[in-house]
Parts: C-alpha cells; structure tokens; sequence
C-alpha cells in the first residue's frame, strides 16, 4: 500500500504537467487557422495598406481581434526589410531577424525569399509565447503588396 501512495505522489507532478500542455496545446492556433488568417490579411494588404497594417499592430496589442487569435498574429515587413506589423517588433529589421536555434538561422532573408517566390512555408525555431526555450514554429509565407507577410503557428 506504502509503495503505491509514493507512486501517486511521484505520478501527481507529471500528471499535472501533462494536463496542462494540453490546455496550453489547445490555446494554440492550427495550421489551417494560421492560413486562413493570412488569407484575410493579404486581402486586407491589398485593399487599403495603411489602414491594414493598422488594425494589425492594434489587434497584437489588444491582443484580440481578428488578426490576433489564441497565438497566431500577423506579422509583415516592408520593402525596406523593416518589421511594419508585429506585436512588440515594429521599426526592427525583419530581413536580419535571427531565430533561436544554435546556431541560429536567418529566418527574415528567408521570409523575403519565400514571399519573392510567391509564398509558402518557413520553419525555424521560436519560443511559445511567454516562454524562453526555442520550439518549433513554421510561418506561412505571402507577398500582399510591397508586403511580406506571415502567420505562424507551432506545429
């Protein structure tokens, strides 16, 4: 009986863990909800540039809306390779942004290159939002405009 009392409180912490990634996993926005998103923002890019890139920035703030859901947002760089829409990035070079993996990767060249190819996906490694160790996020890459923009999503 003693031998399984001491299991249980060993098991509790795990347990417990694992409970909650899987809330945290489904705070998490899919792939098809990533796409979707894009979709809307490239639309939206199209349509009225400023105003767009506007509701973004305003949307990651408030940290709602229709271009900020669960953990998905809209990010964008300009021609000049300057973030124009991001949560905390804006006025920051998007082309020289690094990930975190070691050693790190130049994932911004990679969205300008994506984007110039018609879009698509890039991968690399970012972490969760609000933590610190590097995961696996994949972006979805689109040209809208002058605009790169991109949704990603952790996979």
């Amino acid at each position: 009986m003693k031998f399984f009392k001491v299991a249980a409180v060993l098991a509790l912490p795990f347990m417990l863990l694992t409970v909650g990634t899987l809330v945290k996993a489904d705070e998490r926005g899919s792939a098809a909800e990533a796409k979707a998103m894009l979709e809307k923002a490239v639309a939206a890019v199209k349509a009225d540039p400023a105003a767009a890139l506007a509701e973004f920035v305003a949307d990651a703030k408030a940290k709602d809306g229709p271009f900020f859901q669960k953990d998905l947002y809209v990010f964008c760089g300009g021609p000049d390779g300057n973030f124009t829409a991001h949560p905390s990035l804006v006025g920051k070079s998007m082309k020289n942004l690094l990930d975190k993996a070691t050693p790190p990767k130049a994932v911004g060249e990679e969205f300008y290159k994506v984007a110039a190819a018609g879009g698509g996906e890039v991968s690399y490694s970012w972490p969760l939002p609000g933590g610190v160790e590097p995961q696996k996020k994949v972006s979805i890459v689109a040209p809208a405009g002058d605009q790169v923009c991109a949704v990603g999503y952790y996979p």
